[in-house]
Parts: structure tokens; sequence; C-alpha cells
């Protein structure tokens, strides 16, 4: 792609990938939500809950890639199981 294409926006749209199935978690909701960043996955997701009424979000994002969609959904779920073992509820401070 020549500069002119990079630095005005040619080169056609991004690809839209379809949302990956939320998973429930120990009352906590994730969404992974990997984007392609250089040619590959990165690991991203969202975790949500409602406390008392409201609903908390929590976004992360992971400097970990892959070339397989699929691999970076799975990674972005255990690293989310990951956060809610750890922190729980605290997450959301």
């Amino acid at each position: 792609m020549s500069l002119w294409k990079k630095l005005f926006g040619g080169g056609g749209a991004a690809k839209e990938e379809p949302a990956a199935e939320p998973v429930e978690h120990k009352g906590f909701l994730i969404r992974p939500a990997p984007f392609v960043e250089d040619g590959q996955y990165q690991t991203c997701g969202v975790i949500t809950k409602v406390i008392d009424g409201e609903t908390k979000e929590h976004r992360f994002v992971r400097a970990d890639r892959f070339a397989s969609r699929d691999d970076a959904v799975e990674v972005s779920l255990r690293k989310a199981r990951q956060l809610i073992d750890e922190q729980g509820e605290r997450i959301f401070r």
C-alpha cells in the first residue's frame, strides 16, 4: 500500500468480525472481543456484572497476538477468567 493511501485512509474498510459468544463465569459475563492488529488477532474482552442494579464493566486488552481468531477468543476467555478469579468484584474499582 502506498504512503498516500496509509496517510489518507485508502485501502478499503476494515473487515467486520462477528461477535464471539458471551460466556458466564462465577456470575460475571465475559464477552471476548479480539481485534485485528498488524494482521493478527489481539487478545481483548469485556467483563460485566450487575451489582446493586447497576451494570459494571471492565475492558481489557493484552499484548498476546494470534494468527487464528479462535485462538484469540480462547485466550481472551482464559485471561478474563483469571482476572475474575484473582480480583472478583474489585475489578470494577
